[in-house]
């Protein structure tokens, strides 16, 4: 009779332990709706949505949607601690962040997506934006992003290149 409850029990750890699993793996493949994730995700759908963006900005993002988006495009907060207005100790400290903050975390959720839909892999885009371009006066577009204008341009840079007018 014990062995038969002990076989339940680990059953019941077994199924526990998959269900977990499968709970975390799921919140990464499916991302809930208007965070900065889905909008990388669906770069397209989000242009719609502009009115629920815009309250999510008010809102504040949440520190774990500001990790999960960082960890699907393969980066690091320190990567983004000059785009950023907040120091990223002072960001360790919120569990939401400010208004300014996160209407920067949708600029770049925003961008990254229309990156990834114009180039062919994560990696490409990313090699794009760290290399220097003549059309931005020899910058680096990935440093341009620490303002609206710089947004504005490395953007107008990638709509080019997806419908191949190049200066």
């Amino acid at each position: 009779m014990s062995v038969e409850k002990k076989s339940k029990d680990s059953n019941r750890e077994k199924i526990g332990i998959k269900s977990r699993v499968a709970r975390k793996s799921r919140n990464l493949s499916i991302p809930a709706k208007f965070t900065p994730y889905w909008v990388v995700l669906n770069a397209k759908d989000a242009q719609g949505n502009k009115i629920e963006l815009i309250s999510r900005i008010r809102a504040g993002v949440k520190k774990a949607d500001w990790k999960q988006f960082i960890t699907y495009i393969g980066s690091t907060e320190k990567e983004f601690e000059n785009i950023l207005p907040s120091s990223i100790s002072s960001m360790q400290k919120k569990t939401v962040y400010g208004k300014e903050t996160s209407e920067r975390i949708y600029e770049l959720a925003r961008l990254f997506g229309l990156g990834y839909e114009v180039f062919d892999t994560k990696e490409d885009f990313k090699n794009w934006l760290m290399t220097p371009l003549k059309t931005l006066g020899n910058r680096i577009p990935f440093e341009l992003l620490d303002n609206s204008f710089g947004f504005e341009m490395v953007e107008n840079e990638i709509v080019r290149i997806q419908y191949n007018v190049y200066s």
